[in-house]
């Protein structure tokens, strides 16, 4: 790598690493450092092909993507740890009730497999069609279907906020998990 190539992925490392940190937090189930781990795996593996990718921001997403897939198929056999309980946020009062659904969602995102997950993040945080996450993740569109219907099944019994037909969801909440994400 000359050091042109290196100042331009310096530069591309620190303009998109937050977006990069969010998708790989979501996928890593809210872990950070695993989500750290994640994204560092997928840097070290892109900044030997630098210049010579065409879209270097597409390619790192699928490598993260990948990565995470390799990682969920390895850990399959093992049941998934859960985190402990996010600290209260006693004395940050939170008017739109935003903030509880955020943390709700996160807990509940560790309660999915981190195939479920992965489907999620890639359907409706990164807006991908179906075809596209199935060619990614190796498998049908019917799975993808099926396993992201399951997936948000089971994100509106876990959240009930989530819920369209809720009747104690407020005004402020959409049907979309991807509008608590962000």
């Amino acid at each position: 790598m000359n050091d042109e190539e290196e100042r331009c992925f310096r530069e591309f490392v620190a303009a998109r690493s937050p977006a990069l940190m969010r998708t790989a937090t979501l996928l890593a189930g809210g872990d950070t450092h695993a989500a750290e781990d994640l994204l560092q795996t997928a840097l070290a593996k892109v900044v030997g092909r630098w210049g010579r990718m065409e879209n270097p921001e597409a390619y790192l997403r699928r490598v993260l993507y990948r990565q995470q897939v390799s990682l969920w198929r390895l850990l399959s056999t093992r049941r998934e740890t859960t985190v402990a309980e996010l600290p209260d946020a006693a004395g940050r009062e939170d008017p739109t009730g935003s903030a509880e659904l955020r943390i709700q969602m996160r807990r509940a995102l560790t309660r999915l497999t981190a195939r479920q997950r992965s489907m999620l993040v890639l359907r409706y945080f990164e807006d991908w069609p179906e075809g596209e996450v199935a060619e990614l993740l190796g498998c049908s569109v019917g799975t993808v279907r099926s396993t992201t219907h399951r997936a948000l099944a089971k994100l509106r019994r876990l959240v009930p906020e989530l819920d369209p037909g809720a009747a104690t969801r407020g005004p402020e909440f959409g049907n979309s998990p991807s509008e608590v994400w962000k």
